[in-house]
């Protein structure tokens, strides 16, 4: 079984792990310990505090498989983006050059830099190790974090966004950044992404043109990969347009990848998400459909995917379930179909 639980310090080494392997253009989870032991103190920081809005706290959750104790994935969410530091991205816009006299009329797409996300929370940082990614693991992993977030939307701002990882071949190289950034920056692609995952986020608002950008002068390599994702990211993209956040017009800076956006409310997952009791016995009835299932705790928040058959205010689960969500018989739990229902 894998469970979603909050990171906590003995995770430190899985996750230096998971940073190495996850590779460039993995922005929020750069190869750098020292960071990734600040992201493990701030999460555990976070849970031992008050909401707060102001952009200083963030969550970090791992998947563990309960088999063989191992931490397989993480992911992780933004309470507030931008209000400590820029939050940068590039907005696709339209200028149009027209002449009456001249009978000529044309519309171009243009790219100008911008801050429009500032102060969104923010759903981040998503990986799961190769092999298990199988079944329902990734599905798992990512709207295990709308069920935190149904469960304490106080601690999120209103609005939310998923960046997106852009298109780059197998060696690692961004069309989009060979085609743009390179010419701004003078540095390799994966350096950039590096800087600006560690947090050096300066260089960005210091180097970077300040004028609208033609997306016609940009080489055709270029212009073909804005707002496509990385291959390996199509699943991600596509969960996520299912729960409803929807393209608006935004990419990212580095490598053109498309940033998602929705409101809290009208997540899927935190929308039809409802509360039932746990009623702990040793043969309960299986379910047809995947469920997915947490606890109501913070600190001891706990989420999985399990065949349930829900009644109207309770649901009957096995023991090894009741002890992966660390609830007993009469506990509350939240549950959520794992998909949308397909309309008739």
């Amino acid at each position: 079984m894998i469970i979603i639980r909050p990171i906590r310090e003995t995770d430190f080494d899985i996750l230096c792990e998971i940073a190495r392997e996850s590779g460039a253009g993995f922005t929020s989870l750069p190869d750098n310990p020292e960071l990734l032991g600040s992201k493990i103190q701030r999460n555990c920081d976070a849970l031992a505090a008050e909401p707060c809005l102001d952009g200083s706290q963030g969550y970090l959750f791992v998947a563990e498989d309960t088999d063989s104790g191992e931490v397989v994935g993480t992911c992780g969410i933004e309470t507030a983006v931008g209000l400590n530091e820029p939050w940068y991205h590039y907005r696709i816009g339209t200028v149009v050059h027209a002449s009456r006299e001249l009978d000529v009329y044309n519309a171009f797409r243009t790219l100008d830099l911008c801050n429009d996300y500032t102060g969104c929370a923010e759903v981040c940082t998503l990986y799961l190790q190769p092999e298990y990614r199988v079944g329902s693991n990734g599905n798992l992993l990512s709207k295990s974090r709308f069920m935190f977030m149904a469960e304490f939307p106080e601690r999120f701002a209103e609005r939310v966004i998923a960046e997106m990882r852009g298109f780059s071949d197998e060696q690692g190289h961004s069309p989009f950044w060979e085609g743009l950034g390179r010419h701004f920056f003078s540095m390799e692609y994966s350096q950039a992404d590096y800087l600006t995952g560690s947090g050096n986020k300066v260089f960005i608002a210091e180097l970077m043109p300040k004028q609208s950008i033609y997306l016609h002068l940009l080489p055709e390599a270029a212009q073909e990969v804005i707002g496509h994702v990385h291959r390996n990211t199509e699943p991600a993209r596509r969960m996520l347009e299912a729960e409803g956040f929807r393209f608006e017009g935004y990419v990212d800076i580095f490598d053109a990848g498309p940033t998602v956006a929705t409101r809290l409310n009208d997540i899927r997952t935190v929308r039809d998400s409802r509360y039932v009791k746990a009623r702990v016995c040793e043969a309960p009835p299986s379910g047809d459909s995947l469920f997915l299932v947490s606890n109501t705790e913070l600190a001891g928040f706990r989420c999985t995917v399990a065949p349930l058959w829900p009644e109207s205010s309770s649901v009957q689960i096995d023991s090894r379930l009741a002890e992966a969500l660390q609830v007993r018989s009469g506990d509350t739990l939240r549950i959520v179909p794992l998909k949308a229902r397909q309309s008739p």
